[in-house]
């Protein structure tokens, strides 16, 4: 229903510009009220996602296009009943043959599961690796997974980057980087990882074609800069050996070209873009509260940012650094994020607490607008694209 345009006439002289300027506020209020927000465009395709569910060991396929959202498929993760082994982190195959999962608990601490798509079953043994393996990675030849080993159980050590060959389910090599690393992610060729420690305040790039760390770069506040040569690994204790960390980077983002790593300071509510050719920082972007995990449009438009205790997403343009919208989550402790290959559309996977159903949320990318959510089990967190085809 279209209500009738308001206005509004000043009759007292003596309350003069103050009764206008309440009037103008007053009225430009109402008439935003009355405009109707523009509904976003129905899917024209059709999407698939896969999401773990941590605290239910369950894996959720999931699709949405112009039928709405479902969740197709469910499957049970681990091998042993009386375990929560808690499926983590979730990457697939260029190709979309293959689901590369980590599941962070259970025994011995960690595994690396691989699944063929399409039937949906084990692909080879599933294989040990280290402490908590969370984020992982896959080269574009789907040959190497490259797997944090976050260690959360563990003293506060330097941890290790875990290689896996994946044709065979074969660890074959560890590569020791910092304490707590976390956001494992490729550039687009396949030839750096890079991922953040949580308490070093550093992001890690590794050459894969050597698994060994290429560079370091300080993420703590006041001292951004390449860390030198020399001082690779500095353990966090816990006994005075090193400040707080001020960042607490818990994610790192190549963009969609690879010039520019963007970094998720969780601590201190900011993202860090660090230039990947001079190794330096370029600015800084002011978010919401505790940003998480990243990702950004394969057109090279956006950013997206998980607030996880923000209960939000948030958008960045990429060009100009400013923030277009901030969109609530259906629920509380948001956590990963993947966009769709035509840079319409962010899955978000957002945990709940305790009891609750974890959900994945799907947002619009041309309106930021939260368009359908769908309930998964509890602690939704792992999240990959697989495929997309036109929709009927």
């Amino acid at each position: 229903m279209l209500l009738a345009p308001l206005s509004c006439k000043v009759t007292h002289p003596a309350r003069g510009a103050l009764a206008v300027a309440l009037c103008a506020l007053i009225v430009a209020a109402a008439s935003s009220a009355q405009t109707p927000a523009v509904p976003p465009a129905k899917p024209t395709a059709n999407y698939w996602i896969w999401v773990g569910a941590e605290s239910a060991d369950l894996l959720h396929r999931v699709r949405f296009g112009p039928d709405g959202i479902e969740v197709e498929k469910t499957m049970t993760v681990g091998r042993y009943a009386t375990e929560t082994e808690g499926p983590h982190g979730l990457a697939i195959s260029r190709d979309g043959r293959h689901l590369h999962l980590t599941t962070g608990h259970g025994l011995p601490d960690g595994m690396y599961w691989k699944y063929v798509l399409g039937p949906d079953t084990l692909a080879g043994q599933e294989i040990p690796l280290g402490m908590f393996p969370a984020t992982l990675d896959v080269t574009p030849d789907g040959l190497y997974a490259f797997v944090v080993n976050f260690n959360l159980h563990g003293e506060h050590v330097p941890s290790t980057v875990s290689v896996v060959y994946t044709p065979d389910n074969i660890e074959v090599a560890q590569i020791e980087t910092c304490t707590m690393p976390h956001g494992s992610r490729l550039n687009p060729a396949g030839t750096l990882q890079y991922s953040a420690c949580m308490m070093d305040d550093q992001l890690v790039e590794v050459d894969t074609r050597t698994f060994a760390v290429a560079r370091r770069f300080s993420v703590a506040q006041g001292s951004e800069a390449a860390i030198a040569a020399g001082h690779a690994v500095a353990a966090h204790g816990g006994h005075g050996e090193m400040p707080a960390p001020t960042c607490s980077p818990t994610w790192a983002q190549p963009s969609a070209n690879g010039d520019r790593v963007f970094v998720a300071c969780n601590r201190s509510d900011e993202i860090l873009e660090i230039e990947t050719s001079g190794w330096k920082l370029l600015r800084r972007l002011k978010t919401g509260r505790a940003p998480y995990n990243l990702a950004v449009t394969p057109d090279g438009r956006l950013l997206v940012v998980t607030l996880k205790a923000g209960r939000a997403v948030e958008f960045f343009d990429i060009t100009s650094g400013s923030s277009l919208a901030r969109t609530e989550t259906s629920t509380t402790v948001v956590h990963g994020v993947v966009v769709s290959p035509d840079s319409k559309y962010a899955f978000v996977s957002v945990e709940g607490v305790g009891a609750e159903p974890g959900k994945v949320d799907v947002f619009d990318l041309a309106t930021f607008q939260r368009v359908a959510s769908a309930e998964v089990g509890q602690q939704a967190s792992g999240i990959a694209f697989w495929r997309m085809q036109p929709g009927r």
